[in-house]
């Protein structure tokens, strides 16, 4: 049979609308992909749901020719391999979170590149996987390649890391991967769910993200943040972010600004500033690609180690459109924490 005129489920969009709308996400039937080159062709068991799905989304005055799929996390199994790959074979259980130029996972069939794909935590099930990879790959280019952190406990003895939205899917990953690696946690955050689910990851300290950061972090007698993680809001918290900050101390957000950020803050501290983007090195080839395969094949052994827990916190079956507007519509109350997993085509 040619594989090529194959068809499998899917969901996804034509319009740009608000999530009430009932055509703003729909069920599809698509072609089924064929893997060429180092792409793996797998068939996704669940998949999860993050901000850049809601951005990407987001009403505009645009339609599209053809369905955009969305989705960015995926578990499953390698169904095929491309006639280049090394790194993998059918039957494997994979997870990733694929690549913002190409179409998303959120169909029961999928292609993705091997070198941004790891071997699925075998301790977890295929739900608990797909909170984990847009977030753990994130927060760990975050912590320890963007701010430079070193993986040593010993090292970041006494070093501070201020987590601004401690709660939600990056922070929840962020703060276990910062205590791994030695630090004093603190976060912020606005609720007591939020606190306790903080607290319940590792987090040394619960600030408010309303108030000045320093004076809070004084009261409980820290002088400053050796780094910063900044998961909302840039703008908004920019000054308090500046104060915080140690003198040659770094600070990085995953939240672009409508507005410039007034650099000159940190200039007496000597610190830097730096963006991360998880999307960077499919987006743009990197020679380096292949630190995202292995970033989470580590993780996935702290995870079977017991070192690092899924931030699973909602399941909701099965995948279709319904149940991703449900999720969305629930990404964008902005008070969701750990993450929102969806599993099984029907």
């Amino acid at each position: 049979m040619n594989n090529s005129k194959q068809t499998m489920k899917a969901v996804g969009l034509y319009k740009y609308l608000d999530i009430a709308q009932p055509e703003s996400l729909i069920d599809l039937e698509i072609e089924k992909p064929v893997p060429a080159g180092r792409d793996l062709l797998v068939k996704v068991g669940a998949i999860s749901v993050n901000p850049v799905d809601v951005k990407v989304r987001a009403p505009k005055a645009k339609t599209e020719l053809s369905p955009k799929v969305l989705g960015w996390d995926v578990v499953g199994i390698v169904e095929q391999t491309g006639p280049d790959c090394t790194l993998f074979k059918p039957g494997d259980e994979v997870y990733y979170a694929g690549a913002i130029d190409r179409p998303g996972g959120n169909s029961e069939y999928h292609l993705v590149d091997e070198r941004i794909a790891g071997h699925k935590p075998a301790s977890l099930s295929f739900a608990q996987a797909a909170a984990l990879p847009l977030t753990t790959i994130t927060a760990w280019e975050a912590l320890f390649e963007r701010l430079g952190i070193p993986l040593s406990q010993e090292e970041n003895a006494g070093k501070t890391l201020l987590i601004i939205g401690a709660a939600g899917g990056v922070g929840s990953i962020a703060i276990q991967l910062a205590k791994y690696a030695g630090l004093t946690v603190i976060g912020t955050a606005s609720r007591s769910e939020s606190s306790e689910w903080a607290k319940g990851l590792g987090a040394d300290y619960i600030i408010s993200h309303y108030e000045p950061f320093l004076a809070q972090m004084n009261a409980v007698g820290l002088s400053h943040a050796n780094y910063i993680l900044c998961l909302n809001a840039t703008v908004q918290h920019w000054e308090h972010m500046a104060e915080a900050i140690a003198p040659q101390g770094a600070i990085c957000s995953i939240v672009e600004t409508e507005e410039p950020l007034d650099l000159h803050l940190l200039k007496n501290k000597s610190a830097t500033f730096t963006w991360e983007t998880m999307f960077t090195r499919s987006l743009y080839q990197t020679p380096d690609m292949i630190k995202q395969h292995e970033l989470l094949n580590e993780t996935a052994r702290l995870i079977d180690s017991g070192v690092i827990r899924t931030t699973l916190t909602d399941i909701l079956k099965p995948i279709n459109a319904a149940n991703l507007r449900k999720a969305h519509a629930m990404i964008e109350t902005g008070r969701t924490v750990g993450k929102i997993v969806l599993e099984h085509f029907e």
